[in-house]
């Protein structure tokens, strides 16, 4: 057991829950609900005496002792993956994620994910996330994404990084090969709901995302009862004559789950290879040729890949940016495309 003492300051809120929030060392990651669950457990004491409700008075000066259990090993077992790691320090993790792993153990996967690999490659370097020695997910790329993503190995840098991603604040660029070539003079897109054009031709699409109504493994455009999503994207490449192919820079205001991939569907450009969305269309050879198409038919997941991440270091608070280049099957994908008859 590790003892935490906290110093009530000057006008303190009335609750102790708030107060303790406000005066928590903060290289202790301790959350509002982190700090709920503690005093629920009762491990909140003042002078000996258990605080075990939120709304306990406080008063400046109250020493408040909050006793915490040391990280315990999780049930999910340490598996030797190798991993591609960009960047890694005492705080945190970022690694370029292949696609076909998934990220966080779940039914139909229950091992060989990110977070097996990242229990047997941090070992007990890992400080321990809400009591538990665990890797700190805040955010995930589907399992046939590749790509960036940044793993917490500390509390005080999980609940550092959740707050940047819950004020969107992150950078995330992605790139994607999509069905067609979006246009702002198209009429089409112009007169389509959550769909408009800003300065440059870039595509911005505006809409909430829940899950579909008949498929919960699907997402779903809705207009009211889901959550805000905004996705922008423009096109960096062509491909084929007429034109039948497009390489997309995508870029999240929201990071909701499969949103670039919902979103271009929503707006015709589907992406390359995506089983879900609709993304396996039939393409002309008159149009890319022979060898693209097979390329494309045969590409055997979606074409997206998280290409740039950016976010503050929650505990240096310096400002880190990493990029990953395309992967060998995406790459591969791109020089078919490129060879198109004219």
């Amino acid at each position: 057991m590790r003892e935490i003492h906290v110093t009530i300051g000057p006008e303190p809120p009335a609750r102790l829950d708030k107060a303790l929030a406000r005066d928590a060392p903060e290289g202790e990651g301790l959350s509002r609900s982190r700090l709920a669950k503690l005093i629920e457990a009762g491990a909140v004491q003042r002078a000996g005496e258990v605080l075990d409700s939120p709304r306990a008075c406080v008063a400046e000066g109250d020493v408040i002792v909050l006793l915490l259990e040391e990280a315990t090993e999780v049930e999910t077992r340490a598996q030797d993956i190798a991993l591609d790691v960009v960047w890694e320090d005492d705080e945190l993790i970022v690694i370029n994620k292949p696609a076909g792993m998934v990220v966080h153990p779940a039914p139909g996967s229950p091992d060989a994910t990110l977070v097996n690999a990242l229990l047997h490659h941090c070992g007990e370097s890992l400080s321990g996330i809400g009591g538990e020695r665990r890797p700190g997910i805040v955010h995930r790329i589907d399992k046939d994404t590749s790509g960036l993503l940044v793993v917490a190995k500390s509390d005080r840098a999980h609940q550092g990084l959740a707050a940047q991603f819950e004020r969107h604040s992150v950078m995330r660029r992605y790139l994607a090969l999509v069905h067609g070539v979006p246009d702002a003079g198209d009429p089409r897109l112009r007169g389509l709901r959550g769909v408009s054009f800003e300065a440059g031709n870039i595509l911005k699409i505006t809409s909430q995302l829940a899950r579909h109504k008949h498929d919960r493994q699907k997402q779903a455009v809705v207009w009211a009862g889901g959550r805000h999503a905004v996705t922008r994207a423009r096109v960096l490449e062509a491909f084929g004559a007429p034109p039948a192919l497009a390489l997309m820079e995508c870029w999240l205001e929201t990071g909701r789950t499969h949103q670039i991939r919902v979103h271009l569907a929503h707006a015709g450009h589907g992406l390359v290879g995506d089983p879900v969305y609709g993304g396996r269309r039939k393409l002309s050879e008159r149009a890319l040729g022979p060898g693209a198409v097979a390329a494309c038919a045969g590409f055997p997941r979606q074409a997206l890949h998280a290409a740039a991440l950016g976010f503050t270091h929650p505990v240096t608070g310096a400002e880190l940016a990493f990029e990953a280049p395309l992967p060998a099957d995406m790459s591969a994908l791109l020089e078919a495309c490129r060879n198109t008859c004219a």
